[in-house]
């Protein structure tokens, strides 16, 4: 009845509409997310293994604070390690900068992690002068924020065998208290940790526990996880090891430890992302590896304060000038967790001049 190229020719026309609504369902997306380069990996890898070799160099070493429980809560070479991650300039430098003053070197370090593809402002302080580490380019939504966190962990192990804490910080973030307060609350204070009712008992710090949020029932946790495709993180993270959190935290030197020396996890983590939207490598690699690795020895909760409601794009709330007060600190500071929170964020660059006016008289007093 129809001649075969006819027949042919119909189907042809016919499949075309079919295949144009079925290849998105059929064929996978394109990745969204940032490779990194091998040459980038290298020298990361270095960079690690430098570190982890400098740590175990001389374990029973009095400066090396990474032993698991203190029974002295008072050790003078124990340090705080703050690093900074920004592709902007240091907006709050000068609030940092008077955090820092008139408190001894000897109980902190500074380290700053900047995208050089960014003309960054290096703060003219002797607090911040020489205090940028080597960095790479790192986009937002991809794995190479988790490359540059953990080069800033490397760093400061590498550097100093005293730093015991590590508080990672954005550009937007500013301290709550002042350097007596945060310090005292990591290393001496038994009742700071509220969740651990061991360490009120006893009056005195046992263990040194890391301050990285770590949530098992976030919302969209499986849209999160198939974000590289379906089963593209087994068998290494099953779903229900897969962890969200917060990309800012405070670790303990032995879970920095536990970050550079991670392989595993590293190779799923920095797989491109198939939906961008869904796609917070940083968000998602610290809380899975750290839950996996040692889920007793982490608080499952930030130091750092921020707020989720009103977000746009992925950002949390943003504080204006007109926000900054007496009131908003005492708020920023209340936590279900700890006898408070150490950091905040976000707030706009101009929020500058208002925190600087309160900054004696509210934020650093204590």
């Amino acid at each position: 009845m129809f001649s075969t190229p006819f027949v042919l020719t119909f189907s042809l026309l016919l499949s075309l509409p079919i295949l144009f609504f079925l290849a998105p369902r059929i064929l996978p997306p394109r990745p969204h997310s940032v490779h990194i380069s091998p040459s980038d990996e290298l020298d990361d890898v270095n960079l690690f293994n430098r570190a982890i070799t400098q740590s175990h160099s001389n374990p029973k070493s009095k400066s090396n604070p990474s032993k698991f429980f203190h029974l002295s809560s008072k050790n003078p070479n124990l340090k705080i390690a703050f690093l900074f991650l920004t592709n902007s300039d240091l907006h709050f430098a000068p609030l940092w900068d008077r955090f820092f003053q008139n408190n001894p070197t000897n109980l902190y370090n500074i380290y700053i992690h900047a995208d050089p593809s960014v003309n960054v402002t290096r703060p003219d302080s002797p607090v911040f002068r020489g205090k940028f580490i080597a960095a790479k380019r790192t986009y937002r939504a991809s794995p190479t924020l988790i490359s540059a966190t953990r080069r800033l962990l490397a760093t400061a192990l590498l550097d100093d065998p005293a730093n015991a804490y590590f508080a990672v910080l954005s550009q937007y973030c500013i301290p709550l208290h002042s350097f007596n307060y945060i310090y005292h609350s990591l290393f001496v204070s038994p009742t700071f940790d509220l969740t651990d009712p061991e360490s009120t008992q006893f009056g005195v710090r046992l263990k040194y526990k890391s301050f990285v949020e770590i949530l098992s029932n976030a919302p969209k946790l499986w849209k999160r996880y198939v974000a590289r495709g379906r089963y593209a993180m087994t068998p290494e993270v099953p779903f229900e090891k897969f962890r969200v959190g917060s990309q800012f935290f405070t670790l303990a030197r032995r879970h920095a430890l536990v970050v550079i020396k991670d392989r595993s996890l590293w190779r799923k983590f920095k797989i491109p992302c198939y939906r961008e939207d869904e796609c917070y490598p940083e968000e998602h690699y610290f809380p899975t590896l750290l839950s996996m690795a040692d889920p007793d020895g982490c608080t499952k909760y930030t130091l750092t304060r921020v707020n989720w409601t009103g977000t746009v794009n992925g950002h949390p709330y943003t504080y204006r000038p007109a926000e900054v007060s007496p009131e908003l600190i005492s708020r920023l500071r209340q936590s279900n967790h700890s006898e408070s929170y150490l950091f905040a964020r976000k707030f706009t660059p101009d929020c500058l001049e208002p925190l600087m006016r309160i900054a004696k008289s509210v934020i650093f007093r204590d």
